[in-house]
């Protein structure tokens, strides 16, 4: 089947920056994926607010540092109010704060404007299957930091008492950095029933993300 994919199957895409050329130029790329249709543009946070409770996103590309509103606040509060978007942040800045507060407030992704078109393709559609969207450099620095900070913190070891022997497999192949499709085929279980766990993990666990569960599975030694 040539040209787009049908429209139910199209990845649907907010892109929030408030740089037009570099904007245009994800737009455009984007748009010319088979599975991917960018259904709106925002200059600012308080644009990309506006635009996600319109146009209810699948995924929303978000710049870190815009006027109004900055991505990271935006982020904040389109995942308080639509908890299933996901949100990659996009930025030139390799950041400690800004990457620690994106993943706080339940980024998916966190990615330097420096890659490959197609590898930004490829990102986003992992993203948009439930999968983290972050660099295997990124990736150490946040488990560095989040090993450091959370070592003397009480109170948060009871939760993974709850989950299934079944689950907590699950988790730390997350926090192995497994794709679904490679947690599937190492537990001789779909992908769906691979969602479905991570779905109740994350609910269990009171996190929002994946990346916040695989941090979680290394503060608990599963790994």
């Amino acid at each position: 089947m040539s040209g787009k994919a049908r429209e139910n199957d199209l990845i649907r895409i907010l892109v929030a920056d408030d740089h037009p050329l570099f904007r245009k130029g994800v737009v455009y790329m984007l748009n010319g994926q088979p599975d991917m249709e960018v259904v709106g543009e925002a200059n600012d946070g308080l644009e990309a607010m506006e635009q996600a409770r319109e146009l209810m996103p699948d995924v929303i590309l978000m710049d870190i540092k815009m006027p109004k509103c900055d991505g990271l606040e935006a982020t904040r509060y389109i995942l308080e109010e639509m908890p299933y978007v996901k949100v990659v942040m996009l930025t030139v800045s390799d950041d400690d704060h800004s990457l620690f507060e994106a993943i706080k407030w339940g980024a998916q992704g966190y990615l330097l404007k420096n890659l490959e078109p197609e590898e930004l393709a490829n990102m986003i559609r992992g993203v948009f299957r439930g999968e983290a969207s972050i660099s295997r450099t990124t990736a150490s620095r946040i488990l560095a930091e989040f090993a450091r900070q959370v070592r003397g913190e009480a109170g948060v070891h009871n939760l993974g008492g709850s989950l299934t022997q079944r689950e907590r497999e699950v988790l730390r192949l997350v926090a192995e950095g497994n794709t679904n499709k490679e947690i599937a085929a190492s537990l001789y279980i779909t992908e769906n029933t691979v969602k479905n766990h991570l779905r109740n993990i994350l609910q269990k666990l009171h996190l929002q993300s994946r990346v916040q569960a695989a941090l979680y599975a290394i503060r608990e030694g599963l790994i």
